[in-house]
């Protein structure tokens, strides 16, 4: 679980959530359509990162993935590897 919970893509996109937060709170101007685009694309990289962990964790128990999935391709060799060790 911790290699999923430490990936560079979930803790690009908490540490990207923070400063997002942070930049909306300590600033005075409102609420812009920026800052909702910024939002929005914060959420699909979330959405996006959160969808990476459960296909590399189904591929590495054996179960197929997406054929559009990064590890598309890779579930034998990740399964190898989770029976492995």
């Amino acid at each position: 679980m911790r290699k999923y919970l430490f990936g560079t893509g979930l803790i690009g996109t908490i540490t990207s959530g923070f400063t997002l937060l942070k930049a909306l709170r300590e600033s005075d101007e409102p609420f812009t359509w920026r800052t909702a685009l910024a939002w929005l694309s914060w959420g699909i990289s979330l959405a996006l990162a959160v969808g990476a962990i459960v296909d590399t964790r189904n591929a590495s128990r054996g179960r197929l993935v997406a054929s559009d999935s990064a590890v598309a391709g890779d579930e034998q060799k990740l399964l190898k590897r989770r029976l492995k060790g």
